[in-house]
This record gives structure tokens, sequence and C-alpha cells, in this order.
């Protein structure tokens, strides 16, 4: 682990790339181990401390303060959601969910957590040696690192969810209508507040792109579900687009909508290393429904999704990105916003009222 004086150095003269200070919080001593191996050795983290639960994590921050956390979901003492909505409520910190148990359970807390504030969840790297192991570690310390700069600011969000009894869809109407998100590094909080305004009876099919890690989709899905109205499931190739539905790309397919209003999940090469690829679906969107789609682009990392959004206005579609001031990340839309592919740019609460509104305009 780097010493102070190492550390001084990364910030000398014009070097930018200060060393971002991690606390690994996980109750696995051989995970600790191995995390704080694999950020130090990327050369732009630097573990400055470990904790095998939330209290002890608490204690740490205190102290002293790191950039990021990442903290494990089931943990003895306080668990991870716990000390996520601690820390959250106290002095706020960018919290990343680690987590390498599918049992619902735990999926269900991690995303407890980030609603409770956490910024994303992630799997844990598998063991050195694994096929998977390199693409994992890249992107939770591409991950990590781009976290450490989100300016946290307290944001109450109205809380509706959950206050309404839940009825689901009525009988489907066949429309040249859609609803189509695309989403990726802060999206499941705000997908949640968006989706659970949407009353029973929505009149359009809603699909969606949330780049997620392998594994979390079928968790994300009953944690969306439980707090909306509408229906929300894990889409399959060939389903019906049904108004009141809302159909959730699964992992590692492109997602497609097809001239029969149907779903056609794709088995072909990843988009920019991105699968399923939001750009996809939206140029899908574009082609079947055209001026008749209300199209969304979310908080995310990178530019997917945005070339396409573009496309979308130029065809007539109503056009919406999050707006840079609730964005974990203003990545995919602040690329849609200098491409002028927005027609409107709003917070969640003003996307959601907009969605709810524009059934009775059109």
């Amino acid at each position: 682990m780097p010493n102070s004086d190492q550390a001084a150095k990364l910030n000398r003269g014009a070097d930018r790339t200060r060393a971002v200070r991690v606390l690994v919080v996980d109750d696995c001593a051989v995970t600790r181990e191995y995390l704080t191996h694999m950020f130090n050795a990327s050369r732009v983290l630097e573990v400055i401390g470990t904790a095998c639960n939330g209290a002890e994590a608490l204690r740490f921050i205190e102290e002293q303060r790191p950039d990021v956390v990442t903290m494990d979901v089931n943990m003895p003492v306080m668990n991870g959601f716990e000390a996520t909505r601690h820390i959250m409520s106290t002095d706020p910190l960018p919290i990343v969910i680690l987590t390498a148990s599918w049992d619902s359970e735990q999926v269900n807390m991690g995303f407890k957590a980030l609603e409770a504030g956490a910024l994303a969840a992630l799997a844990k790297p598998r063991g050195l040696g694994h096929a998977e192991s390199p693409a994992q570690v890249r992107e939770l310390v591409s991950t990590v690192r781009a976290l450490s700069e989100v300016k946290l600011v307290t944001r109450r969000w109205r809380d509706g969810k959950g206050s309404r009894p839940v009825e689901r869809p009525r009988a489907p109407r066949r429309n040249r209508r859609i609803l189509a998100v695309g989403t990726s590094t802060g999206g499941p909080p705000v997908l949640q507040r968006i989706m659970s305004a949407l009353p029973a009876d929505y009149p359009w099919p809603v699909v969606v792109v949330q780049h997620i890690s392998p594994g979390f989709l079928e968790g994300m899905v009953d944690w969306l579900d439980q707090g909306c109205a509408v229906r929300v499931c894990a889409a399959r190739d060939g389903d019906l687009l049904r108004p009141g539905v809302v159909y959730l790309a699964p992992d590692d397919v492109h997602m497609v909508v097809t001239e029969e209003e149907t779903i056609a999940l794709l088995d072909v090469p990843a988009d920019n290393g991105l699968r399923p690829a939001v750009g996809r679906l939206f140029q899908s969107v574009a082609d079947v429904y055209g001026g008749s789609a209300t199209v969304v682009l979310l908080t995310g990392m990178g530019k997917d999704g945005a070339a396409e959004l573009k496309k979308l206005r130029d065809c007539g579609a109503a056009t919406i990105v999050q707006n840079r001031e609730t964005c974990v990340v203003f990545g995919m839309p602040g690329e849609a916003v200098r491409l002028d592919a927005a027609m409107h740019t709003m917070s969640p609460d003003e996307i959601a009222d907009f969605l709810v509104a524009e059934v009775a305009r059109v």
C-alpha cells in the first residue's frame, strides 16, 4: 500500500490524476485483501483502509474521509444497506455496492442500498485466473474512479412508491405508440421513481435498457415490480408489446422492437462493448415507431444511445434527457445535449409528470 510520501508524489506538479482514496468494506478477509491488491495495482486507486462491517466503516469514515467506499451487502453487526443509509443521511460519500451472490435477499438488499443513495451495484470480480476477471476488474476500477468525482447533493424526490394498491394492466389495446428508456450508472433509483408514477392503465408499452452487471436483472425486476402499478418483467424473445407493461432487456443480449410489435432478443456482437445497448434499442424504435415514440435517456457513463436519440428527434419523436443536476453521471445525457438530441431536459420528477400528462395530450 502506498505510504504518505508516495501518495504525495501523485499530487505534485501538473499531474491531475491523484489516486482516488478508497475504503473497502467486506466481512471476508480474503476479499478485502484481493480488492486491496486489485485497486492498488491499478495505479489510479489507493486503498487507505478496510473494514469488516458497516459499523467499523462508519468509525473509519469519521476519522479518515475516503473518496469512495466499496460496500459488501451481507455483513454482521451492520449490513451494507444500513451502513449506506446512515452514511447518505449524515455525510454523503460515493458508495459502490459489491456482491458475489445472486441470492434474491442479497440482491434486493443491494437495490435498497441504491434507493438509499449508493451510486452503483456491481458483481465482485471473480478470482485471479478466471476468464471473466480482467473485464470485471476493468469495469470496477473505472466505475470507482468515475464515481469519485460525483458531487453528491441531497435529493428529496417525492416518495409515492407503494402508497397506492398495485393494480395490473387491463386488456391490451393495439396502438402505435411506445415509451423507450435507456440508462446506465445511477439508473435504478431513477427508473423506480419514474416507473412508479405510471398508472396501472398506462396505455403504451415501455421498453428499457439498463446497463447492469450480469446477475442483477432478476432482482432489479422484482424490486421495481413491487413498487409499480404497471407490471415490470424481464423481456423474452417474441413477447407481444402490451400497454402498461415494462420490459427490461435481459443480460448479454440486444433487445429490439419489431414491426409486428414484438420484442426480439439478438445474440449478436456487442456495440462498443455494450450488450444490451441503448443505441440498438433506440434505433429499432426509430425504425418501427418513428415520431410516435417517446424516448428518455437517463444518467450513465459514455455515449450509448445519444446518436440514436438525435435520429429519433429528427423523425418527430418526443425526446427527453435527465438534467445534469440530478444525474450521477452526465455522460449519456450530456452527449445527447451536445448533439441537440433532446427536446426536453428534466429532473426525474419532471420526467415522471411529463409522461403521465403526455398520455392525455396525444
